[in-house]
């Protein structure tokens, strides 16, 4: 089927009407930037071919080239058949109004931390210039420490992850926005071997329970498991976070850390520590807020509990 489209196909139409097919027969799961079959085929497309992807209809109609046809026919077959992440295939995923590389050695950017820098965090940091060094824990393709050099350009930033293979891609990264100078790419777990002093802290850490891991659809198996998977209840690497990050903090410095699905059981977990939920396009569970009085002063209460 691949290969008769490839020979009969000559316009941007003809690739959409099959790539829709093949997605819909196929019951892609989505959620790596798009949300169905249609606008997953219309980008998939218009990015194999440098178009702009936010202009599809200009180019409907236009006739390709074999070679580009064949190209496209290939993305098609991968993300039907393999079910492949797009972005894996495009290697490119948008936060706003940012571009990044990736590739399946890290997570496909989609935390929603990305939404809460700079202004929404203004109740607590009033003004950009107060922070002067700022943590990035997990950080995976380096997009939130990115994102955090343009909220707070007098920061100097730390982008620790575990994994060698994440580091290389957020070191792309970084040179793309020319941002070696303010990004110090950091290979170690967690908090170990850092000096502290932060007036920021941000984490997206591994927060998939053992249940999910073992039943994630095909396209999220593609991605790293070490960076979706934490333990039986997902918060292996939360609680780390919670109980030495006060240790990093500065007097007014701020923890802000996203957990997925886990509100409850974290809520019952630490039941003293003083949760602010923030607002996301998503809702307001999914990532929370913590001064580092209120954090030193939960942990106390919950040990004497």
């Amino acid at each position: 089927m691949y290969g008769q489209a490839a020979s009969s196909f000559t316009t941007v139409r003809d690739l959409l009407r099959f790539a829709v097919s093949r997605f819909t027969h196929n019951d892609l799961t989505y959620g790596h930037g798009t949300s169905n079959a249609f606008d997953e085929a219309a980008y998939l497309i218009l990015s194999a071919l440098a178009l702009p992807v936010d202009q599809l209809e200009p180019f409907l109609d236009a006739k390709l080239l074999p070679v580009e046809v064949k190209d496209v026919i290939d993305l098609i077959q991968r993300r039907a058949e393999d079910k492949v992440p797009i972005a894996y295939l495009t290697h490119e995923a948008w936060q706003g109004q940012f571009s990044f590389y990736v590739d399946e050695r890290v997570l496909v950017p989609r935390s929603f931390i990305y939404e809460l820098l700079g202004e929404p965090l203004t109740p607590w940091i009033e003004h950009p210039e107060l922070v002067h060094r700022a943590l990035d824990l997990c950080t995976g393709s380096a997009c939130l420490a990115i994102q955090l050099a343009h909220h707070y350009p007098d920061a100097q930033i730390d982008a620790v992850d575990i994994s060698l293979d994440a580091l290389e891609v957020a070191g792309i990264n970084v040179q793309g926005y020319d941002l070696e100078q303010r990004i110090q790419l950091i290979h170690t777990d967690m908090f170990e071997g850092l000096e502290g002093g932060y007036d920021l802290i941000i984490a997206n850490p591994p927060y998939v329970d053992a249940e999910s891991v073992a039943t994630l659809p095909v396209e999220y198996l593609h991605e790293p498991e070490l960076a979706l998977g934490s333990g039986e209840d997902g918060l292996d690497a939360t609680r780390v976070i919670l109980r030495q990050a006060a240790d990093y903090l500065n007097e007014r410095g701020v923890l802000l850390v996203e957990i997925g699905h886990n509100r409850d059981m974290l809520e019952e977990c630490f039941p003293h520590l003083p949760f602010t939920w923030l607002n996301t396009q998503s809702g307001d569970g999914f990532v929370f807020l913590l001064t580092r009085e209120e954090l030193l002063a939960g942990l106390i209460a919950d040990a004497q509990s």
